[in-house]
């Protein structure tokens, strides 16, 4: 069993992080369930463990937390939906690697559901799409805007932070960052691209994609990191 949980309108940082770490330990110790934890946040910036203080560009713009989770500076605000992935990994095949994979892939088929075409890049953290709709870049190549952040962290085999997906927040805000470190290409969202979706219609296709790449069965997750 997997808990779902939505909360609406802004959760804070802090409160999220105490949730998670709470949540994270009680799953270890068997005393509660896997979980999922949807929400939004007020606009804020988060430092992981591989951040660089020369990407924190404007570090007065909105309030900035050290995060121990894996990757470097993101932004999180509202229109953006937060999913924090509260997973045993241990029981899940105790594959660091392949979970990651299996939470690129749910958001790809997850996005796939709105007719976009996500794609995963060596090198580049997160889930990008190609726009078709820009110019070409001066290499003559088409143009990569990033629409999704992947950033975990373990605790006795627990995941607990997890994805960020952008479907109305104000890209302006990525401006006081280097979001992850990656300078040479864009930040977009579901509206940005166009379409007039909703976080619940976003919701809607995140639980409906869960399974598919998270099969139910803890014995057969490694055999999805082949798909």
């Amino acid at each position: 069993m997997v808990d779902w949980i939505s909360t609406p309108g802004l959760t804070g940082y802090e409160e999220a992080v105490s949730f998670m770490e709470a949540r994270a330990n009680a799953i270890a110790a068997g005393e509660a369930e896997e979980c999922i934890w949807l929400l939004e946040h007020p606009p804020l910036y988060t430092a992981g463990t591989s951040a660089k203080p020369a990407d924190l560009t404007d570090p007065d713009r909105f309030p900035v937390y050290e995060s121990k989770r894996g990757g470097q500076y993101t932004y999180h605000g509202p229109g953006q939906r937060v999913i924090y992935v509260m997973l045993d990994v241990g029981a899940r095949g105790r594959d660091v690697r392949c979970f990651v994979r299996q939470l690129e892939q749910w958001v790809i088929a997850t996005l796939d559901s709105f007719n976009i075409r996500g794609e995963i890049r060596p090198g580049r953290v997160g889930v990008w799409v190609v726009r078709d709709d820009k110019p070409l870049t001066a290499a003559g190549q088409k143009p990569e805007d990033k629409i999704a952040a992947i950033g975990i962290r373990l605790r006795k085999w627990v995941s607990f932070h997890g994805i960020s997906i952008n479907v109305e927040p104000d890209l302006s805000h990525f401006g006081g960052i280097v979001p992850c470190g990656i300078a040479e290409h864009g930040v977009t969202s579901l509206v940005d691209l166009g379409l007039p979706v909703t976080m619940d219609d976003l919701d809607v296709a995140l639980r409906r994609s869960f399974d598919l790449i998270f099969d139910k069965h803890a014995g057969s997750h490694l055999a999805n990191c082949d798909n």
